[in-house]
């Protein structure tokens, strides 16, 4: 008589995806040989397997993890739609209860001290967050454009970044961001992403150069070039929404004429600031498009009213935010990203010598164990958030380009095992996990080469310890369960 229990497990094997098993054990290897290249100090004895150092502590994470993986493997991938909404809850009081540690590792009260270990529940809320995201959307009646819907969606993205925020761990709680992609793949509007690249864009731009004037006028370029945006991006939605190009064209066509003649007034007749003339204009826009949602009854008009007095409001918040709300090493950092400041003794030093690694690597790099920037300990957390450096100095550009190779291919095959899912919340949680993954990596290697901000959140299989490592293969590995159990969900 056939074992049906066997039977099933034998099905699982069969359809277990292991393209993304070897990715994660080859991602796994090298970054114990980084681990390894980075808490290595220059000249000494030391046994790389030894319990007493973080590479030796790192055979132990990373065998720990792969107990963790087999043991999802045996387990039913049905348990994961039955307790999602159990294990988000229990990660949220889990979240909550972190915020009153008494513990706080360098300035964080993220982390949950059991004796010899530490533990960051803000790392294995992510897979809770993905699985109850995907209960949540598969449910048949879930709409997307219902306002009831949507509101509970961002709850639940929104809480535990709440709650993470609240420990001072504001790097973790902004991986969470990462959410929006995937509702982006089940069918939020583009209008979202592109309010939110615009945003950025008016930050940026705003804030970079808030003190350069334009030519000879006393005019800022950053308010110049922030609310000409606006309004060519409110005249350019009009004709993309509304397919009314003529009026389209007419407000971009006014909009930038009137302040081109106002800035030619200013050069060659009275010098004057042309950010009063821009803001009338702005407001004009606004009011022409409440004028023609109530004339025509059209709701994107007013939507698009929205954006703009949105877009206005928040350009004019950046600077107050960035000076009256953020702390003074995150407006630093900031600073030192846009180029306003250099501070290469203070926030801006870990990018400066992360750099100065990397670019000594050249093209094939120093060789195991024979990088100086890293040995030297010049860079700050270079086994963590920085081991990417390591990479770079010991591997060349080779190297690095390689590890990056890698993580491409196992977000491209992230991507086709989450398309191939037969049901919504396979794919719904599939797209969580590639999400959360590119953030990590786009995210850690860019503030290590000056690009991004440093916000303090480790690569993936790379950066040493287990809170990370354990979470990042859980989030992996119940999606591979229940990729594994796809003939079974078609059947």
């Amino acid at each position: 008589m056939t074992n049906k229990y066997g039977e099933e497990k034998k099905g699982v094997l069969r359809s277990l995806d292991y393209w993304t098993i070897f990715l994660y054990i080859a991602l796994l290897s090298f970054g114990w040989v980084s681990v390894c290249g980075a808490s290595y100090e220059l000249g000494t004895d030391v046994d790389l397997f030894s319990l007493d150092t973080r590479s030796g502590m790192q055979i132990v994470w990373i065998g720990t993890s792969m107990l963790l993986a087999f043991f999802i493997l045996l387990l039913d991938d049905s348990y994961y739609d039955m307790f999602a909404y159990v294990l988000f809850g229990l990660m949220l009081l889990l979240l909550f209860g972190t915020i009153f540690n008494p513990h706080s590792i360098k300035g964080s009260r993220s982390w949950l001290v059991l004796g010899p270990v530490r533990i960051q529940p803000a790392e294995f809320a992510k897979f809770a967050t993905a699985l109850c995201l995907a209960k949540f959307m598969s449910r048949r009646e879930y709409d997307m454009h219902n306002w009831k819907d949507l509101l509970i969606t961002l709850a639940i993205i929104f809480t535990p970044m709440l709650f993470i925020i609240m420990q001072r761990e504001t790097g973790s709680a902004l991986v969470y961001l990462s959410f929006f992609l995937m509702l982006y793949r089940e069918g939020m509007t583009g209008s979202v992403l592109f309010t939110a690249v615009a945003m950025v864009f008016y930050f940026v731009v705003g804030i970079r150069y808030s003190e350069p004037l334009l030519f000879d006028t006393p005019t800022h370029i950053g308010r110049f070039v922030v609310l000409l945006a606006i309004q060519v991006f409110t005249s350019i939605m009009v004709g993309v929404y509304l397919r009314r190009w003529r009026e389209a064209l007419w407000a971009l066509g006014g909009s930038i004429g009137l302040t081109m003649v106002s800035l030619a007034f200013s050069l060659y007749v009275i010098p004057f600031n042309i950010y009063w003339i821009q803001l009338g204009i702005s407001v004009l826009l606004i009011v022409w498009l409440l004028w023609q949602a109530v004339v025509t009854r059209l709701r994107p008009y007013i939507w698009i009213a929205i954006f703009s007095v949105g877009s206005v409001l928040f350009f004019h918040g950046a600077d107050y935010a960035l000076n009256r709300v953020l702390e003074p090493h995150q407006r630093t950092r900031i600073n030192v990203l846009l180029g306003l400041e250099d501070d290469l003794k203070g926030a801006g030093y870990n990018v400066h010598q992360s750099e100065i690694a990397i670019g000594s690597g050249g093209l094939t790099g120093k060789g195991f164990l024979n990088g100086t920037q890293t040995k030297l300990k010049y860079v700050p957390e270079q086994d963590t958030d920085f081991i990417f450096c390591t990479v770079g100095e010991e591997e060349g550009f080779v190297g690095a380009a390689g590890v990056l190779v890698f993580f491409l291919l196992l977000i491209l095959r992230l991507i086709h095992v989450a398309e191939r899912q037969p049901t919504s919340f396979g794919r719904i949680y599939g797209y969580c996990v590639l999400s959360i993954f590119l953030f990590h990596v786009f995210i850690n290697v860019g503030m290590v080469l000056g690009m991004t901000p440093v916000i303090g959140i480790p690569l993936p299989f790379f950066s040493y310890g287990g809170s990370s490592l354990w979470g990042f293969t859980i989030l992996l590995f119940i999606f591979l369960r229940i990729d594994a159990g796809r003939n079974k969900a078609a059947r």
